[in-house]
């Protein structure tokens, strides 16, 4: 089951491929690309039968799964905690601000290790986890400007926002699909409101986690305690 979420990674990096994005965009990276091989081991062991859950992050993070091609890809979790450590490629056009070292990098990402960290606090294994969860990045581009910032999708121009939402809606289902999932959990607005436009018309339950973003206030005051509410509130049973 697996090799059809990697084909659908594969026929997803292949339709961005062409998109081109103007100002102040300057650097585009495309995991799907040169970091295909962690994520294939990642849906090869985790991404097996069906899931109640599945997380839904927005795209990938400087430090995260732009180094690992993992969702939330926080370099020490994806090699410590979910042993997965393979070749990274490179970008086509690197921002000497943003290098990508693969599994060397030695940059940690709040964002994931939060996600990551949860997940081992509660449920042990990644077994026990992904028994249950899945989890998925909505767009798999990295968008930066000449400073090296990062510029999320929802800041791009109208008509740039148009031709990425079209490919990644069309994945975003598939997965959902394939997996068979009952409840979807956008981490943060954004993601949220990309599930609730892309899954119209299947038996679903949408929702939202706040995002764990060290940018956000909240975030920074008990991220997990505050995700696992949310979560118990969309009807997900949480061990212990």
């Amino acid at each position: 089951m697996s090799a059809r979420l990697i084909e659908i990674a594969e026929e997803l990096g292949a339709s961005l491929t062409p998109l081109s994005f103007g100002p102040p965009v300057t650097h585009i990276y495309n995991p799907y690309a040169y970091a295909m091989a962690p994520l294939r081991a990642y849906c090869e062991r985790f991404g097996q039968g069906t899931k109640e859950v599945v997380l839904v992050g927005m795209n990938p993070g400087p430090w995260g799964m732009a180094q690992t091609g993992v969702p939330f890809g926080e370099v020490g979790y994806v090699r410590d905690w979910l042993g997965i450590d393979e070749p990274v490629g490179k970008p086509e056009a690197e921002h000497p601000k943003r290098p990508v070292e693969g599994f060397g990098c030695a940059r940690s990402e709040v964002s994931g290790s939060r996600v990551w960290g949860w997940a081992k606090a509660r449920f042990g294994t990644p077994e026990a986890f992904f028994a249950r969860f899945f989890v998925y990045n909505y767009c798999p581009l990295v968008f930066m400007e000449a400073s090296g910032r990062n510029r999320t999708p929802v800041q791009l121009k109208a008509a740039e926002r148009r031709g990425l939402f079209g490919p990644c809606d069309g994945a975003l289902r598939l997965v959902v699909e394939h997996l068979g999932a009952s409840i979807v959990v956008g981490v943060g607005q954004f993601a949220a409101e990309r599930a609730a436009a892309s899954l119209v018309g299947l038996d679903v339950r949408v929702g939202q986690l706040l995002h764990p973003s060290p940018a956000s206030p909240l975030a920074n005051k008990g991220w997990a305690t505050q995700a696992e509410a949310q979560l118990r509130a969309l009807g997900v049973d949480l061990p212990g």
